[in-house]
């Protein structure tokens, strides 16, 4: 026996103390017993010297701490399977009172826990005595529960109580019933149950727990409960839709009179058994089944598609009835097929939640909760509203192939817009966000933007799957992309440009700084200048002139010079630059400024240095005692020749471009190179991306003939 028997009170003074006529000595007992029971060991050994009896008869007997003390002991040992003899329908229905009546919380923490072990012990329990007056699973209940059926309404309640533990407590006894229904055979028994506790407020009950910030309390049950959620999703998917079931053939014919059929459909019963009756082919395509049958529309989703169709169509039948007049005054090509809508929405919600997942993700979801991390990702809210999820991305899809002028073929694309549409905002949503504003934010999202989020997926398929070519081949291609920039913002320089000639407070401004408005009035054009860049690369030439002439002068006309070997650096405000048209329209002038900064040249360097000193003396130290200068300024009369001119000298400089122009058409460039090289890639390779994405289909290669090569691409 462990150390802690040894310190325990002798066994025969504890069942002594037990069996006591006394409240107060057998209160004690109890009271000793529920830490002594934590003892695999100790727990053993009391069952084996027959203090179950003694133990059943205080919980039957007694109240208050007595009775707490005691349901904790017995709890305990059904939890280390030790108790099972003790266990009979006085005991349960004792629980089961309790849950109902008892106010107490000490008590009904006790109750539910010796009702969860009841529950939940497997019905073909091996480890059981054989005289055990078990019965297992929600059966051991019904007995007691036909004496009290308001159990489970008072267990939901239980639910909103402001003790956690509690909480704790009813939602273990309403997930043990739950496990306990869903693994029954019977296919007309557990859809019943899980109905009666859904419509006692179930699912909104555990929704704000799951919200409250009572989480760490209640994780295990919660988790539970959304485990059980999605092995109820699953279980209704693998369902298949027979329509010769009375139960779906009245919830398909539901669906069918819901729509306000036309009186063609409304045929009578035909009176004569051997004719055959009429049937109108149109009566299932007019709903959006692909058939005159039904049934093989509900294949993928069984139950549940057709579960969530006969929801959204009894929550909203007027709309529903509107949809089909609507979609009856469009041309066939034009119309959305509500019931193939309706199903797609559900296997996307299905996909998103990872229902089929469940084995996998459940082993990881405990670990995580073992962590005590990362919670606000294990608890998905949300799923427990699966019916408003359901309504709200059905109408997204209405409103998307509204939005986009689909027709018959562009199903799969109006698919795959919803499917980013759920993913987006319901995967995107914060554990406390309220269904309401899920539901707005479906309703509103816009179609570009939704667009927008298709191309970043796909990119980034192409990324996981091709990640390391790709990158490779985008930095050469962005490399290529610089470097022909680099050529063409030269070139504009080696053409030369015209610059306004401006003498105002603007030119005497900080690099950078605020222009004024008063500024900007006085600003006067007095002549121009131009720039060119010599051929060999070396120089800027420049001059004024008085107008600007018809041809560019020549570049031995410039008498100005400023050889590159002296620029510094090259400053710009075109961060803050601000244009004003003159009152005529026909020029423009500009408060962007370019400024050239370096060092004087060595012949006007102060004579006081010898020769023989300058030649021992290094360029940076020579750099080191010269001050710099402004060699040139002038003003680009619009943002193209300003980020022509500004990064053409800093390329010249070899320094990166820094304008918004430049760097978008240098991004442009190698996007576009990226493209056309993906052109290349089949989508049927066996190293092809397109196969490998989720949710694409490979694209079927076009048929070349009767075409040349007579194309471009246009930009």
């Amino acid at each position: 026996m462990s150390n802690t028997n040894l310190q325990s009170p002798n066994m025969a003074d504890l069942l002594a103390g037990l069996a006591s006529n006394e409240d107060a000595t057998r209160k004690m007992a109890a009271f000793k017993l529920q830490t002594l029971t934590n003892d695999p060991s100790f727990a053993e050994h009391f069952c084996a010297q027959g203090g179950l009896t003694q133990l059943r008869d205080v919980v039957l007997e007694s109240s208050g701490n007595t009775l707490a003390y005691s349901l904790a002991s017995f709890a305990r040992l059904l939890e280390l399977d030790q108790g099972w003899d003790g266990v009979n329908s006085k005991v349960v229905r004792k629980a089961v009172e309790l849950v109902v009546c008892q106010p107490l919380v000490n008590i009904l923490r006790g109750a539910m826990a010796v009702l969860v072990s009841v529950v939940s012990r497997p019905h073909n329990e091996d480890r059981r005595s054989s005289t055990s007056q078990y019965i297992g699973g929600f059966k051991a209940l019904k007995p007691a529960i036909s004496h009290y059926p308001q159990f489970l309404e008072m267990l939901v309640s239980r639910l909103s109580s402001a003790d956690h533990a509690l909480c704790a407590n009813a939602l273990q006894l309403i997930n043990a019933l739950m496990r306990d229904a869903i693994t029954v055979d019977d296919e007309a028994e557990w859809p019943k149950f899980i109905k009666r506790i859904q419509d006692l407020g179930v699912i909104k009950a555990v929704y704000l727990l799951m919200q409250s910030s009572a989480l760490q309390d209640l994780a295990h049950p919660l988790l539970e409960f959304q485990q059980l959620t999605k092995i109820l999703l699953n279980r209704w998917r693998d369902v298949h839709v027979d329509i010769a079931k009375p139960e779906h053939r009245r919830t398909v014919k539901a669906i069918h009179l819901s729509s306000n059929p036309p009186e063609k459909e409304r045929l009578p019963p035909l009176k004569d058994k051997g004719q055959k009756p009429k049937h109108d082919p149109n009566k299932w395509r007019r709903l959006g089944f692909t058939a005159e049958n039904p049934e093989p529309d509900f294949e993928d989703m069984g139950f549940l598609g057709m579960m969530d169709m006969s929801d959204y169509v009894r929550k909203h039948q007027d709309e529903f009835q509107n949809i089909l007049a609507e979609q009856e005054m469009l041309p066939k090509e034009k119309r959305c097929p509500l019931a193939r809508a309706s199903f797609i929405v559900t296997a996307i919600l299905f996909e998103h939640f990872e229902v089929d997942k469940l084995e996998e993700h459940e082993a990881r979801a405990y670990l995580v909760l073992e962590s005590r991390t990362n919670y606000e990702q294990l608890f998905r809210p949300l799923l427990l509203h699966w019916s408003r999820l359901h309504v709200a991305g059905l109408h997204a899809f209405l409103r998307l192939w509204r939005e986009t002028g689909a027709e018959t073929d562009d199903f799969h694309k109006i698919m795959e817009l919803v499917r980013i549409l759920v993913e987006s905002v319901v995967g995107g949503a914060e554990r406390t966000r309220s269904i309401e504003s899920i539901e707005q934010e479906l309703a509103t999202y816009e179609c570009k933007r939704l667009r927008e989020l298709q191309m970043e997926l796909l990119d980034l398929a192409y990324e996981d799957l091709w990640g390391q070519h790709l990158r490779g081949t985008r930095d050469e291609l962005q490399s290529e992309a610089l470097q022909f920039m680099r050529e063409q913002r030269i070139r504009c320089l080696l053409q030369g440009a015209w610059f306004p000639h401006t003498h105002t407070a603007v030119q005497d401004q900080e690099i950078g700084g605020p222009v004024q408005a008063q500024d900007l009035e006085e600003q006067t054009i007095h002549g121009f200048r131009f720039i060119q860049l010599s051929g060999d690369r070396k120089n800027l030439h420049w001059a004024d002139f008085e107008e600007m002439w018809d041809m560019p002068p020549q570049l031995n006309t410039l008498q100005s010079t400023v050889p590159l070997s002296s620029v510094s650096s090259v400053a710009s405000n075109i961060t803050a630059h601000q244009e004003r048209k003159s009152s005529t329209d026909t020029e423009r002038y500009t408060a962007t400024k370019i400024t050239i900064h370096g060092y004087e040249p060595k012949s006007r360097l102060s004579s006081s240095k010898g020769k023989g000193h300058r030649k021992t003396e290094s360029k940076a130290s020579s750099r080191a005692n010269q001050k710099e200068i402004v060699l040139l300024t002038f003003h680009p009369q619009n943002h193209v020749v300003a980020s022509e001119w500004l990064d053409g000298l800093l390329m010249l400089l070899d320094q990166q471009p820094i304008t918004a122009e430049t760097n978008k058409i240098i991004k442009m460039i190698g996007d576009m190179g990226l493209k056309v090289k993906l052109l290349n890639v089949r989508g049927n390779d066996e190293e092809g991306i397109i196969d490998g994405i989720d949710g694409i289909e490979a694209p079927e290669v076009p048929s070349r003939e009767g075409l040349d090569e007579d194309y471009f691409y246009e930009i």
